[in-house]
C-alpha cells in the first residue's frame, strides 16, 4: 500500500504536537506504519529532571542491509497568532506551498520518508524509524534514550538519515555530515560590596570580570578540513546592580562555545579553566561551572553510503550536494555514537517562523530522493 506524502503531512500538521504533547501524531504514525508492514513500539521515557516524553520505534525486515531514519514530531509553539495568515495547525495550500507549524521542521521529512519506504519491497532489507516528540526543547527523554533502548534490543544499523531541514535553497543542495558541539558555562566573580566613595573598603568584581572576558576572547583553533574554527561568544555580563553609588558584591559571565571535532567537553572544560587561571583575581573569588549538558561534535565518515546519497541527489537534481557541518545542534548527535549518520531534508528558511511553509515540489522531490536512495542502498550500489 503506497502512502501519499502530502496527505500524511497534512494530517500530521493538524496534530498540534508542541513539545512534549504528541497530540495524537504518534497514533497517526503508528497506524500508518503498521499498515505498510512495520512492527511499532511506543516508548515513554521520563525523569532526569525533565518532563515525560512519548517516543516511537518501528522496524520492518529481519535481514540485509539496515537503514535507520530518525526525526521528531514535536514543534515549537506558534507564537503570536496574529502574525499567522491562518490557524497554524490547519494545513493550508496556497501558491504552490503548504503552510502550517511543523511543515518545514520537520514533519515533512517524516512524511516523505514514510511515503518513500511504502514503495520499497518488504524483502529489500531492514528499515527502522526512531521518532521522538522532544527535540525542540529539553531533548532529555527523547532520541538519546530511544537509541540506548534500540542498542539494548540489538537494533543496529549500517547507515542513518535524520530528516531535518538540512538544505539551503534547493532540496539536496547540502548534506550535513557532522555538527559542531555546544558547550556553555557560567563564571561567577565574588568581591566585596561597598560605597563607591570608599573603594578601599570594598573589592569591585567588575575589573576581574572584564579581564576574564578579555582572556576568553581569543582564538581557540583555526578549524579543520570539515569544520570552521571553534567560536566562543559571551552572552551575558551581569551584576544585577541598578544603584549608581554601590560597588556590587558579585557578577557573572555566561558564554557558549560552538566547537569542532578537535575538542570534547572535557578538553574545553580544561581550556576554560586554564584561561581563567591566567587572570589576576585581585582578591576576588572566581568560580566556574558548566551550564546544562554539553553536546558533542561529530563527523560521519565519508563512506560509500554517503557517496550513494550524493550520487542519488546529483542524478535527481543535476548538482552534487555540499558536505556541510554548519548550523546548531540536532538529535543526530545522539545517533552518531552508534553508527554513521547524516542529515538530509528540505530547505528550511521558514522554520520556527510565523506562516511556516514548504514548497510542494520540494516535498515531492524529497520523497523521490529517499525512494531512489533506498533502492540503491539496499542493492548495495555505491
Amino acid at each position: 500500500m503506497s502512502v501519499e506524502a502530502l496527505d500524511l503531512l497534512k494530517r500530521m500538521i493538524a496534530c498540534p504536537s508542541v513539545t512534549p504533547d504528541e497530540a495524537g501524531v504518534l497514533d497517526l504514525l503508528e497506524a500508518q506504519l503498521a499498515g505498510i508492514g512495520f512492527t511499532v513500539t511506543r516508548l515513554r521515557f521520563e525523569g532526569d529532571g525533565s518532563y515525560p516524553v512519548d517516543n516511537l520505534f518501528a522496524i520492518r525486515g529481519k535481514g540485509g542491509r539496515r537503514l535507520l531514519f530518525a526525526g521528531h514530531t514535536d514543534v515549537v509553539p506558534p507564537g503570536d497568532l496574529a502574525q499567522w495568515s491562518a490557524d497554524p495547525f490547519t494545513p493550508r495550500e496556497a501558491e504552490g506551498k503548504l503552510f502550517g507549524r511543523g511543515a518545514a521542521d520537520m514533519k515533512s521529512g517524516i512524511a516523505a520518508f514514510i511515503a518513500a519506504v511504502s514503495d520499497i519491497p518488504l524483502e529489500s532489507g531492514t528499515v527502522m524509524l526512531a521518532i521522538t516528540n522532544d527535540e525542540e526543547a529539553d531533548a532529555v527523554n527523547g532520541t538519546e534514550k530511544l537509541m540506548e533502548w534500540a542498542q539494548a534490543q540489538q537494533h543496529h544499523f549500517d547507515f542513518a538519515i535524520v530528516g531535518e531541514p538540512s538544505a539551503t535553497a534547493q532540496t539536496g543542495d547540502s548534506i550535513k555530515i557532522g555538527r559542531r558541539g555546544s558547550f556553555s558555562g557560567l563564571i561567577t566573580v565574588t568581591g566585596t560590596q561597598g560605597h563607591v566613595a570608599y573603594p578601599e573598603r570594598a573589592n569591585n568584581p567588575l575589573p576581574t570580570l572584564a579581564r576574564i572576558v578579555t582572556a576568553l576572547n581569543t582564538t581557540i583553533d583555526t578549524g579543520t578540513d570539515h569544520f570552521p574554527p571553534s567560536n566562543l561568544e559571551v552572552t551575558s555580563i551581569d551584576v544585577g546592580n541598578p544603584i549608581g553609588n554601590v560597588i556590587p558584591a558579585s557578577g557573572t559571565i555566561r558564554f557558549n562555545i560552538r566547537y569542532n571535532d578537535l575538542w570534547t567537553p572535557e578538553t574545553l572544560n580544561a581550556w576554560v579553566r586554564e584561561r581563567i587561571a591566567g587572570v589576576d583575581p585581585a582578591g576576588s573569588k572566581i568560580e566556574f561551572t558548566v551550564s546544562g549538558v554539553p553536546s558533542r561534535s561529530f563527523l560521519s565518515p565519508l563512506s560509500d553510503d554517503v557517496e550513494t546519497l550524493a550520487t542519488t541527489i546529483a542524478e535527481l537534481t543535476g548538482n552534487r550536494p555540499q558536505m556541510f557541518t554548519g548550523g546548531g545542534t540536532s538529535d543526530a548527535r545522539f545517533i552518531a555514537p552508534y553508527g554513521p549518520v547524516v542529515e538530509c531534508g528540505l530547505p528550511g528558511p521558514s522554520m520556527h517562523k510565523a506562516d511556516e511553509h514548504i514548497r510542494l515540489q520540494d516535498l515531492t522531490q524529497l520523497t523521490d530522493l529517499y525512494r531512489r536512495f533506498m533502492q540503491r542502498f539496499f542493492a548495495g550500489a555505491a
